[in-house]
């Protein structure tokens, strides 16, 4: 079948053509222009960056010259025959190709609709042995499973052509729109520690602040909630162990005027996703005690009773007093859990061979408006976890959740992840290994979980391979059943993460 798009006599309806009638003699031939069907369409939908080409086929009546417009919002955009189209910016834009001859015009309105690519999927920044920092990104789909296809080649550079990537890429949070992606560089020429705010649906560079002004600046992790607001400043913790506050609405970098210690690199946010409602937590290495930055105010320390203030942390009245500490995670909630759950931290301590954990509300406290003093929730306090030899180190990577009440880490040593039931008498040095992944060189680095909790990614690298050795299998959260395996998407992960809409 083939499309006529020429003059048809309907009562008040023209449509898509119109004849030129040059001429008296009303028995000359007219050639018509026809599309054939099938060789350009109604609509078209790309994804940013990616190419159009639509090459229509035509027949005529009568063989003649044929000229082709091809309009984009009005404005003509090509007169090729063939049209190229890349598709720079987002949104939708209104077509028209017009076919003319000494007989006439035919007209054929199209729709392009240029889409994000990273509209929401799992997001891994990872950096190779010289530093190169990297951005890879894979599209999730609706039904909780992945596209299966990793975008190829460094989003971040694709994106940005014009912006150097700085290296050693070391975090990425998501927050009110934005991507923010922490680098400490190299300190060599402009290499220098920089925070790139990048829009969540283009990745395209929006806002950068680089920083040189403090020598000790060597980000690691982004304490800031998936909101920012106007005057919030929020904790970046350092290689040493120090803090920075930063405005996330403002861009601007500053010494802490709160937390002013020195702090673990084990450390952890529960944000809920409304405004302002998000409880931090560190261990202040200093006094050996748990602290909380409380929907900004703080910081708190851990007490048998109530919360403290810094100076009074010590001696009895610190919950942890004698207790070295080891890590802490805070088990992820569904969307549904966060309505009717209350949130909680557990942190691992040790006091000679003897390991133990604590459950805590990861707010410290409940309010009793009837007699305004404040009570700790320790859901049972200090219980034994194990004893002897553990896996979990500080800087393990790991992700727990309350659908199965499990930890699942790796031992930053070899491609095993371990296991642990943490609210049962499991002991935590009995942790089983649930799977391993890779290689027996393989290493795991990261580590995310998605929002129903029913898949696990586990982000590992080959250290004998070169190039993009970096990995991800994809596993059943409660089985450990591998679901998916992804090979050479990155460098070395450093984190892996699941970018919502």
């Amino acid at each position: 079948m083939k499309l006529h798009y020429i003059l048809l006599a309907l009562p008040f309806v023209w449509l898509a053509s119109c004849i030129n009638d040059k001429s008296t003699d009303a028995d000359k031939a007219i050639s018509e222009i026809t599309i054939v069907e099938g060789t350009i369409e109604d609509v078209y939908n790309i994804d940013k960056n990616d190419t159009l080409i639509i090459t229509p086929q035509i027949t005529q009546t009568m063989e003649k010259e044929v000229s082709y417009t091809w309009e984009i919002d009005q404005e003509v955009y090509s007169t090729d025959p063939e049209f190229y189209y890349v598709g720079k910016s987002l949104g939708t834009f209104q077509c028209r190709l017009i076919l003319e001859n000494e007989d006439g015009k035919t007209f054929f309105p199209f729709t392009i609709y240029v889409n994000s690519p990273y509209e929401e999927g799992i997001v891994i920044i990872s950096k190779d042995a010289e530093g190169k920092s990297m951005l890879s990104f894979m599209l999730g789909n609706s039904d909780g499973t992945d596209s299966g296809v990793f975008d190829s080649g460094d989003c971040f550079s694709i994106n940005n052509d014009d912006i150097d990537f700085a290296s050693n890429v070391s975090d990425i949070v998501q927050c009110s729109g934005s991507l923010i992606i922490t680098c400490q560089g190299s300190g060599v020429g402009n290499d220098v520690a920089t925070l790139y705010y990048l829009n969540e649906k283009t990745l395209i560079v929006e806002n950068m602040v680089t920083v040189t002004e403090y020598s000790d600046f060597i980000p690691t992790k982004m304490i800031i909630p998936s909101v920012g607001y106007s005057g919030g400043a929020h904790p970046i913790l350092c290689e040493n162990g120090k803090i920075y506050e930063f405005s996330t609405t403002e861009g601007v970098l500053a010494q802490a005027t709160k937390l002013q210690s020195t702090y673990s690199q084990s450390c952890g946010i529960y944000d809920d996703g409304t405004l302002g409602n998000y409880y931090s937590l560190f261990w202040d290495e200093e006094v050996g005690g748990l602290c909380l930055i409380y929907k900004g105010y703080g910081p708190y320390y851990c007490s048998s009773t109530y919360h403290l203030e810094r100076s009074d942390c010590s001696g009895s009245d610190n919950y942890f007093n004698g207790y070295d500490f080891v890590g802490m995670f805070i088990p992820r909630l569904t969307t549904d859990q966060k309505t009717t759950t209350s949130p909680e931290v557990v942190v691992v301590t040790s006091s000679g061979v003897l390991y133990q954990k604590v459950r805590l509300n990861a707010a410290f406290w409940v309010y009793n408006y009837d007699t305004s003093t404040n009570v700790l929730v320790d859901n049972g306090g200090k219980t034994m976890a194990g004893m002897g030899s553990i896996n979990f180190k500080t800087n393990s990577p790991c992700v727990a959740n309350m659908t199965y009440y499990s930890l699942l880490f790796g031992d930053t040593e070899s491609n095993n992840v371990y296991r642990w039931n943490y609210t049962s008498s499991e002991l935590l040095s009995a942790a089983k290994v649930l799977t391993t992944v890779g290689s027996d060189n393989a290493i795991v680095t990261a580590m995310e979980i998605s929002a129903d909790h029913t898949r696990t990614y586990i982000a590992y690298y080959e250290p004998e391979e070169e190039g993009l050795n970096g990995h991800v299998t994809v596993i059943n959260t409660d089985t450990g059943e591998k679901l998916a395996q992804y090979d050479n998407v990155s460098y070395q992960p450093v984190k892996i993460m699941y970018k919502t809409k």
